[in-house]
């Protein structure tokens, strides 16, 4: 594991902007599995601002994500194709037609995850997968305890994880009960993991992610057998770490 210490989280943000685009550069067809949540908004808008500078081209570029609620549509402001929508995709050239997400409209919880595992074989795999770390240690929806080998499945989100969430709907009623998303198995799969984390209320889950037992308890740590995983955080979260 390749660990990079940045200052602050715009520091964070650019130094993992930097791999993105490199990888885009080298690749221009590249398939770049993406991530939401807070930690990953500056990376998108400083690669938003080097398109706009002409140093990026998206339009070959095809994305995965990592999850989506069950049952919001993508015009709903929660939904995370919104959030992509919002932050990426209609900032750039980027065909939107090789922008993918699980369904969270479909019902059928089996059809939605085979058909998504499909999409993700069919485009050949991810090339960067992009991932974010939960204060569980949860990457993806991929809750503490859950079996490494699962590929996209349904999760019932965990009570934390929906307290975590409260905060972007107007009600706890309101909070989405499952998700679709990609299982360990999947992710390890990715050819590359870039990983980003800011902030003093991670420091612990890093040092225990990425320092700890690998066990299923801290999903994160499974990232350790990755042959190439590079970890982006802000000196604020490595603090922990020597």
């Amino acid at each position: 594991m390749k660990i990079i210490r940045a200052k602050d989280y715009n520091d964070m943000s650019r130094k993992a902007a930097n791999i993105i685009s490199a990888q885009i550069i080298m690749k221009p067809n590249c398939v770049l599995g993406l991530a939401t949540g807070s930690t990953p908004i500056g990376t998108y808008a400083q690669l938003v601002d080097w398109y706009k500078k002409g140093d990026l081209d998206f339009s070959e570029v095809t994305t995965v994500n990592l999850d989506e609620y069950k049952g919001l549509t993508r015009d709903n402001d929660q939904s995370y194709y919104y959030f992509m929508n919002d932050n990426l995709f209609s900032k750039v050239n980027i065909d939107l037609n090789k922008t993918f997400l699980p369904d969270g409209t479909e019902p059928d919880s089996n059809k939605a995850c085979s058909d998504y595992n499909k999409i993700i074989a069919d485009v050949g795999g991810v090339d960067l997968q992009l991932l974010g770390l939960g204060h569980n240690g949860h990457i993806g929806f991929n809750e503490p305890g859950m079996a490494f080998e699962a590929e996209t499945h349904c999760v019932d989100l965990t009570e934390s994880t929906m307290k975590a969430n409260q905060r972007f709907f107007a009600s706890m009623d309101d909070v989405p009960k499952q998700a679709y998303t990609m299982g360990i198995k999947t992710i390890m799969q990715a050819k590359k993991i870039l990983v980003v984390v800011s902030g003093e209320d991670k420091a612990s889950i890093v040092k225990e992610a990425f320092f700890g037992p690998i066990t299923p308890k801290v999903q994160a740590s499974v990232l350790q057998l990755h042959n190439d995983v590079t970890l982006v955080a802000d000196e604020a979260a490595l603090s922990l770490v020597k």
